[in-house]
């Protein structure tokens, strides 16, 4: 069965996080939440920040980190950057599955107020909670800044970019 789309899952509702209690939740897909040089220090600190409280599936934020990771590596090389996922996908999404396919408009009424089985996981996100950073060399930062923006492309948020650290080090670039 195709996945759902994730409109069904944007909007914030109560959290079910208790794992220990769901019989088959499902594992996590976001593989690694820090990427780069992890030993260094890095001047210049990015954060992309949602402006919108929403759910993001951990498959989302696996597009994301892939995305931003992949450009990053490739232009400034992966010794000159720290990127780090700074949220964590705790809420176990549920789906009532019905009949797909012909006909199956005539059953689609019954138990509309289904309970449902797990699906999948996502975050909780509220506005200005601060989805990843990403930590880089003064002469990155324009290539960090596109990273970013490229992985919020793949969000169902509206997100902004914020330089939290290394400001006087950029002085006309911002």
């Amino acid at each position: 069965m195709a996945k759902k789309p994730a409109r069904m899952f944007r909007r914030l509702e109560r959290p079910y996080t208790r794992r220990e209690y769901i019989d088959g939740a499902p594992g996590l897909r976001l593989r690694q939440f820090e990427m780069g040089n992890k030993t260094a220090t890095f001047p210049v600190k990015l954060t992309l920040v949602a402006t919108e409280g929403v759910q993001v599936r951990d498959t989302a934020l696996e597009a994301a980190r892939i995305a931003a990771n992949k450009y990053i590596a490739k232009r400034a090389g992966s010794s000159n950057y720290f990127l780090k996922v700074r949220i964590y996908p705790h809420h176990v999404l549920r789906e009532h599955r019905m009949a797909v396919g012909a006909g199956a408009d005539r059953i689609s009424q019954g138990m509309r107020a289904a309970f449902g089985k797990p699906v999948g996981l996502a975050a909780r996100v509220l506005p200005g909670t601060k989805i990843m950073s990403l930590w880089t060399k003064p002469e990155f930062f324009d290539f960090a800044k596109d990273a970013l923006r490229r992985a919020s492309q793949k969000l169902p948020t509206p997100t902004k970019i914020i330089v939290e650290e290394g400001a006087e080090y950029l002085k006309g670039k911002i």
